[in-house]
């Protein structure tokens, strides 16, 4: 298929992995006129996805039979691995896909793992690119997600009618593996940012600030950032925060905790001195297996408190 039909709305999808945000990517796809076909290996995923439109497969290489484009949207490199190997006749993705078919690997993964999985698509005779994503379950759902892509110039532009019916925002970062150290960066800040704004509401908290009077001063000044303007920690200043639903995510603590984790293991590769990354990680680590796996990881904030002694 040329790079101008992959990019049509006739182009065939293949989506693996329908889960919270793979589900309403594979939705707003659906939406937008592209034939897709799905699987997961979780049923309630399945039933969620056939209502919004997609076509259920039994197997992921069932899926991605006559697929132009193949999306992976999957929990860890060794899950991306054992797809597009995969096992029994039907093989895996990478043995299902039409010769020269595009793979949108979109999970988050290490950047070494990117790298390899790109490696195995391409000497499958296929095309890939590393696109994992920024914004959360609810920038799945509205089709707002940041892209954060590696690979060819000629496959991204394949891949940007297709991207941009999923996201906002597609950044071509470099290439193969270069979407992945963008995401991992990223959220390195992200997980570092958080745990500031949180301890700075504590602080607010025990100099007798309200919480609407820190966040008017601070979201105007230079302590402005997405995790106070956005997913502020504290109920009331934000409403759309999960702190006003009682910390349902949202990003999960332990995707937070796993994504500092990747980025632990690119700064012990590279060698890079960073002591809050570092930091940062183990608090997350900390909170997931405490208990807040399953919560916003603005959530943080309780745990900061509570080793404070409460809040006066």
């Amino acid at each position: 298929m040329s790079e101008e039909s992959m990019a049509g709305r006739d182009a065939k999808v293949a989506f693996i992995g329908l889960g919270h945000m793979g589900g309403p990517m594979a939705a707003n796809l659906v939406a937008a006129g592209y034939p897709v076909t799905g699987f997961d290996v979780v049923p309630a995923a399945l039933a969620a996805a056939h209502t919004a439109g997609v076509v259920v497969a039994s197997s992921a290489s069932g899926a991605a039979l006559g697929a132009d484009v193949i999306i992976t949207m999957l929990p860890a490199g060794k899950h991306v691995f054992a797809a597009f190997e995969g096992e029994g006749p039907g093989g895996g993705l990478l043995a299902a896909a039409k010769p020269g078919a595009l793979f949108l690997e979109c999970s988050t993964i290490s950047v070494e793992d990117a790298r390899t999985a790109h490696e195995m698509v391409v000497a499958s005779g296929h095309r890939g690119l590393d696109a994992p994503v920024s914004g959360g379950v609810v920038g799945a759902e509205a089709g707002t997600l940041t892209f954060m892509v590696g690979g060819s110039e000629e496959d991204f532009a394949a891949a940007g009618p297709i991207l941009e019916v999923m996201g906002r925002r597609i950044v071509l970062c470099g290439g193969p593996g270069s979407g992945q150290a963008a995401k991992v960066c990223n959220n390195m800040i992200l997980g570092v940012s958080m745990i500031a704004v949180s301890e700075a509401f504590v602080l607010g908290e025990k100099l007798g600030l309200s919480h609407q009077a820190l966040f008017d001063v601070a979201a105007n000044a230079s302590g402005q950032c997405w995790s106070l303007t956005t997913n502020c920690p504290v109920p009331g200043p934000v409403p759309t925060s999960p702190a006003n639903r009682d910390y349902q995510p949202g990003f999960a603590g332990a995707l937070m905790a796993k994504d500092l984790g990747l980025a632990v293991e690119a700064l012990n590769a590279t060698g890079v001195d960073a002591v809050l990354g570092r930091a940062a990680e183990e608090i997350y680590r900390e909170f997931a297996l405490g208990g807040g796996a399953g919560t916003d990881f603005s959530g943080i904030i309780n745990t900061i408190r509570d080793a404070t002694g409460g809040v006066d």
